[in-house]
């Protein structure tokens, strides 16, 4: 008879539990196997066959063999499995380290495969890491600890809550990351002051306010990506590169790209290019200044550097002092995992998304998501899906989700001859107003910045800027990624910046010579800035918002940023 207070015996299930794991396991790495045997020689199969068979005795021989004193087990790394249930019990630590075991050994396979080309091999990759993040035994109720222990303790709210935040997002068509009550464009998002001096059917122009008594006589003006909204430098005050340039005594511009509808069905690469042509003379008109500075950052750094070899065709050059390229690419040779999402199939799949003439956002946003599967979707899934937890606040996840739609013929144009064809850096090969482009005619001072861990526009792929531009130029790279490499204020104190002073034939060699700063790269932007137009005037007259020739319209942030 068994104890009243005793635990209830757990063998049989257990182990029921374990044959089952390991059957679906098992049966999974011999269909990898399988898949692989057109494609790799038979003793290559049969390696990788006894590689993972060895493993997974030796796992099993760990389980079944009486437990040993042994040191203590480090820390654990992987997010997914920090709960201690996952090691304290027996079954849960057999499905954590099959799991990590079957993992391992499907990645290894694709690397191990022969006879396919470099790009099949990383599509494969691609696809295999997205398979093994999808069947962690972290994302299902009944395979994971923590949410069994919070279906006991909440009798079941947890699902319940969960399945309400899975409607909600099935309704909307969209993962939701963050609280969206938390934020509000205009109070605690883009709320750097400033006015809406000029608006076309493409973007807003806003100009902010001074916050000094003398500003550089030479204003910058920021082109943002178009595939998001501009407050990517504008969030929480305390993180906003606008109102830090401003206070730096820098007369700052943003362009407020317009959401695509279908009135911009038409609208393709020539139509951003002139946009950004016109809003640096709208500039310099208004501030009766010879020339501005200028910031493209990502897919606008790229529109940017078109932008600059147009100038230089038509003898216009000296309109731009300065361009400041955050993880922008000119070159896509070296993309990264974007290029998975352009080969034929995939190019004419996204045409049919987009009947009414623009491609929704959300399906953009759901191809970064599945960038970082693990960490944006994932994640999402086992916190407020299964463990049914509030979500957190966090202005960074509420920009991610502000989706932008984009023109259709336009984004589709940029991922074929862009991303596929890599036509830019071909001298001729595009062109703007029947004006072919050569960005080796581009001799702007550049300030070129990339992100050490970004996986949107990889740093080695951003290095390639400093190979087809021909003027000054300064290389910086970042601590972190594609976000918070770029948004890392002083203050704050985060990451750090390498800066190397002497040339540099790659970005190996870059690394190799640099030295390591801590903190963020901004101060070293804003000096370099300085050095290039180091003259200042009163901050008065045009250089306050509205008060010159282009009245005051709205208050920033505007009406684009809003419009859905």
């Amino acid at each position: 008879m068994t104890e009243p207070n005793a635990p209830p015996p757990t063998t049989l299930s257990d182990l029921a539990d374990l044959q089952h794991w390991t059957w679906l396991m098992g049966r999974a790495q011999q269909l990898m196997l399988e898949a692989g045997v057109p494609l790799a020689p038979p003793e290559s199969v049969a390696e990788q066959a006894r590689d993972f068979w060895s493993d997974y005795l030796a796992l099993w021989q760990r389980f079944t063999t009486p437990a040993a004193p042994e040191a203590e087990r480090p820390k654990e790394k992987d997010r997914r499995f920090a709960n201690p249930a996952w090691r304290s019990n027996p079954a849960f630590d057999w499905m954590r380290q099959s799991y990590a075991l079957i993992a391992d050994h499907m990645l290894r396979g694709v690397d191990a495969l022969e006879g396919v080309d470099e790009r099949t091999r990383a599509q494969l990759k691609f696809a295999t890491s997205g398979f093994v993040d999808a069947m962690s035994p972290s994302n299902f109720a009944v395979t994971n600890p923590e949410v069994i222990e919070k279906t006991i303790e909440t009798r079941g709210q947890n699902l319940l809550t969960g399945l309400n935040n899975m409607l909600a997002d099935i309704g909307r068509g969209q993962l939701t990351h963050t609280d969206g009550t938390a934020f509000e464009v205009g109070r605690n998002l883009a709320a750097t002051p400033g006015k809406v001096v000029k608006r076309t059917d493409l973007y807003e122009l806003i100009q902010y306010a001074p916050a000094t008594e003398t500003v550089l006589a030479t204003p910058l003006l920021i082109f943002p990506p178009w595939i998001n909204r501009f407050y990517i430098l504008d969030l929480t005050p305390e993180k906003s590169f606008i109102r830090w340039a401003v206070a730096q005594g820098i007369t700052v511009f943003m362009v407020s790209w317009k959401s695509a509808d279908a009135s911009m069905a038409e609208v393709m690469w020539d139509d951003y290019v002139a946009a950004q042509v016109e809003a640096i003379d709208t500039v310099r008109d208004l501030l009766d200044v010879p020339a501005l500075h200028t910031v493209g950052y990502c897919v606008a750094g790229t529109t940017l550097a078109a932008t600059l070899a147009w100038l230089a065709a038509k003898e216009q050059a000296g309109k731009v002092a300065s361009a400041t390229f955050l993880t922008a690419q000119v070159d896509f040779t070296r993309a990264g995992e974007l290029l998975h999402f352009v080969d034929d199939e995939q190019l004419k799949m996204i045409a049919t998304l987009s009947p009414q003439g623009f491609l929704d956002g959300r399906y953009l946003a759901a191809t970064f998501n599945l960038l970082r599967g693990r960490d944006l979707i994932w994640n999402y899934v086992t916190n407020n899906y299964l463990l049914g937890k509030d979500y957190v606040p966090f202005d960074l996840l509420h920009w991610n989700g502000d989706v932008t739609n984009l023109p259709a013929r336009w984004h589709l144009a940029y991922l074929t001859d862009l991303y596929r064809d890599n036509l830019l850096v071909q001298p001729g090969a595009m062109t703007v107003g029947g004006v072919p482009l050569d960005l080796r005619t581009v001799e702007t001072p550049a300030y070129v910045q990339a992100g050490r861990e970004d996986h949107i526009a990889p740093a080695e792929s951003v290095w390639k800027l400093t190979e087809h531009l021909r003027g000054p130029l300064r290389f910086v790279l970042a601590g972190s990624g594609h976000i918070a490499g770029v948004v890392n204020p002083p203050a704050a104190g985060k990451y750090q910046h390498w800066i190397n002073d002497q040339p540099a034939e790659s970005l190996d060699a870059f690394v190799a010579g640099a030295r390591e700063v801590k903190g963020s790269w901004w101060n070293d932007w804003a000096d370099w800035l300085r050095a290039h137009a180091p003259a200042t005037v009163a901050a008065d007259g045009a250089r306050v918002p509205g008060a010159g020739a282009l009245p005051a319209i709205e208050d920033a942030p505007g009406s684009y940023v809003r419009t859905r």
